[in-house]
């Protein structure tokens, strides 16, 4: 099996496109790195960028991106309205294949260092790769932004996992470990109202809805705290909305584990609820690209006892109508056909 990994850099330059593009530069140049987008946003000033490829290379790319980052970007003068902690804000590295979390959360400790030692730059690990539960979690560690990061630093307790405790003024800091692999997956309904939309979703999403009475007020235990329903699908994340282009509504779906709840399993729990509502699935997309296997396990599901590849993947398009707004093209969708 080929070995696989995605990074997906976001970076504190959304409007300069000669930044961008010298960044998307730096790490397109990489040998056995497949360049897949770079997505600014003006307002939030930041941009995402996408890559895959070998684990090594990989790793270099990501080290020639935050470099170039920190030659060009100085976050002393920048403002935007997401949060940020540096020029190269977040690093995370994801397994696609032939690849497992604990060989991602090695490559994040091999980038981190590398940056600590080679650009002075304060790295904290995060998600997968973090060395304490309170680093795990990104918005944690983000708290304060760049303009906090000089007196955190300061905090015996924020002592950076790579790197020097001395404040970078031109780069800040930068945050990089392992997760797993998100699929944007969205399913479509055969009517245009959103509140219908959002009921699944709040029927399905792992953090449900807080409870509530006769009256339409929330529910409180006996420590006077919100009482809350859990949705029915771990590793979910889900809202409803409305696809003005097709006029229906959509469940929006992140699947943050799809080896938790894979999107077939997601189609099916929104179609069990859309009939109690009285309406019907039509269909889904994946925004974005999606692994094989998540595929593979549709396949597998709908059609048991197939063993070829290509019938599993034509019957998991056929069966979660990911073509009923455009045609789902393997080629395009599916990460590692992108190598």
């Amino acid at each position: 099996m080929t070995r696989i990994v995605e990074c997906v850099p976001n970076f504190s330059e959304g409007r300069d496109i000669r930044i961008i593009n010298a960044i998307a530069g730096a790490i397109s140049n990489v040998q056995g790195v497949k360049f897949l987008s770079a997505e600014p946003d003006k307002d939030y000033n930041r941009t995402v960028v996408t890559f895959i490829g070998h684990p090594a290379a990989v790793v270099e790319a990501a080290f020639r991106g935050t470099q170039k980052a920190s030659e060009l970007i100085d976050m002393a003068t920048h403002k935007g309205e997401h949060p940020r902690l540096g020029a190269t804000d977040v690093v995370p590295f994801v397994p696609v294949s032939g690849v497992t979390m604990q060989d991602c959360v090695k490559l994040a400790h091999q980038f981190g260092k590398r940056v600590g030692d080679e650009l002075g730059i304060p790295i904290y690990l995060y998600e997968e790769a973090a060395t304490t539960p309170e680093r795990r979690n990104l918005s944690t560690i983000r708290k304060g932004e760049y303009e906090g990061l000089s007196q955190k630093l300061e905090d015996p307790q924020w002592k950076p996992d790579y790197g020097p405790a001395t404040f970078h003024a031109k780069a800040g800091a930068t945050v990089t470990g392992a997760r797993m692999f998100l699929i944007a997956y969205n399913v479509n309904l055969n009517t245009n109202e959103t509140k219908l939309a959002n009921e699944i979703a709040l029927r399905i999403r792992e953090s449900g809805r807080v409870k509530k009475d006769a009256s339409g007020n929330p529910v409180l235990d006996e420590k006077k705290q919100k009482v809350n329903i859990p949705g029915s699908l771990k590793s979910v994340k889900a809202m409803g909305v409305m696809l003005e282009a097709h006029h229906i509504a959509q469940v929006s779906i992140n699947l943050v584990n799809y080896h938790v709840t894979p999107p077939h399993v997601a189609f099916e729990e929104v179609k069990k609820e859309a009939a109690a509502l009285g309406i019907k699935v039509s269909g889904s997309e994946i925004v974005g690209l999606t692994p094989k296997e998540a595929l593979l396990m549709a396949g597998r599901f709908y059609d048991v006892g197939t063993k070829d590849e290509g019938k599993l993947l034509a019957t998991a398009i056929d069966k979660l109508g990911l073509s009923q707004l455009e045609q789902f093209d393997p080629q395009k969708k599916i990460i590692e056909y992108q190598l």
